[in-house]
């Protein structure tokens, strides 16, 4: 597949790696010749300086015969122009932009991307991906990282083990039959920094950071397994209110049970925003690291401290504070993938990777096959996929025990017609199932052999 990426930042790089990983012929573009540089120099990629929304640009990359181009630059404008160009000049089939604004993402206005219209097949908003992100943090905050899959039935759980953890040193086959009717499945194991795909020999050891596949039936009884304790979140503190403390705060005010919450931000004209958009949320205008500020906002007493400003250390800063005062669980908004190794040592519960949200949901949409969702883990380590069994594919028709699945590959779940069930050696894989699969990057192109990849399924 031939694509051209728009954009030579931290989300056009890492969407540049992943597909020129799988030998797929790729093309970024950017005005900033040290970025092009730095992708070319890195990766196996082709690289043109200009504006990305230039004809000549395009031309110059491939525009003619490419299958996809992606517009993921810091404009908007720009990204929707590209999109354009691409469509009316070189009529590429598929066209993904990134888009922020939120005027622009309002439902009444979709009809503006239309075909005839500003032609874009995908649009993805980093904000409400972001958003989305930390309202499944706060649903189980004893987690670090958590996706769901099969349509909200599964849900993927990132847990560290404590020494008090009752099933440390046990072989995961035991676990099996120790409980034996608990649908979740642990895909991924992180050890001294390094993650893989653990064997039914395996054993678990305080200290590990595990991956876990749940039936979102389940999601109670397997933290409980783990070690973790299950909380109503009542009480919850916003450290920021952009657009995606705004967004997350809306959606806690729509739903039903009833949640108590406060929301800090710097910003004067920001905070009246939040103010005037919100019912029921109390708005504090001050710096969230203002130790009395936190005091009046009840951090001491708070289940939650959500900190997604625009700045990571502001964020990190805000959650160890938070902590320190008495707030159950803080989770933090982290842009630079370096500071993460930081947030256990000073005890930050968990973190969102905003890079990782808008790679995931961009993936979602570039993959071959019938894939329905991906979802990237850590700094690009491993992926996990949402995926139709089509009638064509090498798996279709045989037994787990009979794939030949890569090393690094585990199954998760499985839905069959309405009912998902938890995987085993002996379950047979057919077509129109949809699996969902754990894979270390390096073992992703073999994934996409096994799922038949075919440029017929975009």
């Amino acid at each position: 597949m031939k694509v051209i990426i728009c954009g030579a930042g931290q989300v056009g790089w890492q969407i540049a790696r992943h597909l020129a990983n799988e030998k797929n012929d790729v093309t970024v573009v950017d005005n900033d010749a040290d970025l092009v540089r730095r992708a070319t120099d890195t990766l196996d990629v082709q690289g043109i300086a200009g504006f990305a929304s230039y004809p000549d640009v395009l031309e110059r990359a491939g525009a003619s015969d490419a299958d996809m181009i992606i517009a993921a630059t810091h404009s908007d404008e720009v990204n929707m122009v590209t999109c354009q160009v691409a469509h009316s000049v070189f009529d590429i089939p598929r066209k993904v932009a990134r888009l922020r604004a939120k005027s622009y993402l309002t439902a009444i206005y979709s009809d503006l991307y239309r075909r005839d219209h500003l032609p874009i097949d995908v649009v993805i908003s980093p904000e409400r991906e972001v958003a989305d992100a930390a309202l499944q943090r706060l649903a189980a905050s004893s987690a670090f990282d958590t996706e769901i899959f099969l349509d909200g039935d599964v849900q993927l759980l990132g847990l560290s083990l404590a020494e008090d953890c009752p099933i440390i040193n046990t072989p995961l086959r035991q676990l099996t039959d120790l409980f034996s009717t608990l649908r979740a499945v642990v895909v991924g194991v992180r050890r001294e920094g390094t993650l893989f795909a653990p064997d039914p020999g395996d054993q678990l050891f305080a200290g590990d950071a595990c991956y876990v596949m749940v039936h979102a039936d389940d999601l109670r009884r397997t933290m409980e397994v783990f070690g973790k304790t299950v909380r109503k979140q009542e009480r919850i503190v916003l450290i920021g209110g952009g657009n995606v403390g705004l967004m997350v705060a809306q959606e806690l005010e729509s739903r039903a049970n009833r949640v108590r919450a406060k929301m800090i931000e710097r910003n004067r004209e920001c905070a009246i925003r939040a103010a005037e958009s919100l019912e029921r949320t109390i708005v504090l205008n001050g710096d969230g690291l203002d130790a009395a500020l936190l005091d009046e906002a009840n951090v001491s007493r708070a289940d939650a401290v959500l900190c997604v400003t625009d700045d990571d250390k502001v964020n990190l800063l805000a959650a160890v504070r938070a902590k320190a005062a008495g707030a159950r669980v803080t989770i933090a908004l982290i842009n630079d993938p370096t500071l993460v190794p930081m947030l256990e040592p000073l005890g930050v519960d968990a973190h969102i990777n905003p890079r990782g949200t808008t790679v995931s949901s961009i993936l979602r949409h570039i993959r071959h096959g019938r894939v329905r969702a991906v979802y990237s883990i850590g700094d690009a380590e491993a992926e996990i996929i949402e995926a139709e069994v089509l009638s064509t594919s090498p798996i279709a028709g045989q037994t787990i025990r009979e794939i030949d699945f890569p090393e690094g590959v585990l199954v998760g779940a499985i839905r069959k017609g309405e009912k998902v069930i938890k995987p085993a050696g002996k379950t047979r894989i057919d077509e129109g199932d949809i699996i969902v699969l754990f894979s270390l990057s390096g073992d992703v192109a073999e994934v996409e052999r096994l799922l038949q990849v075919s440029i017929d399924f975009f």
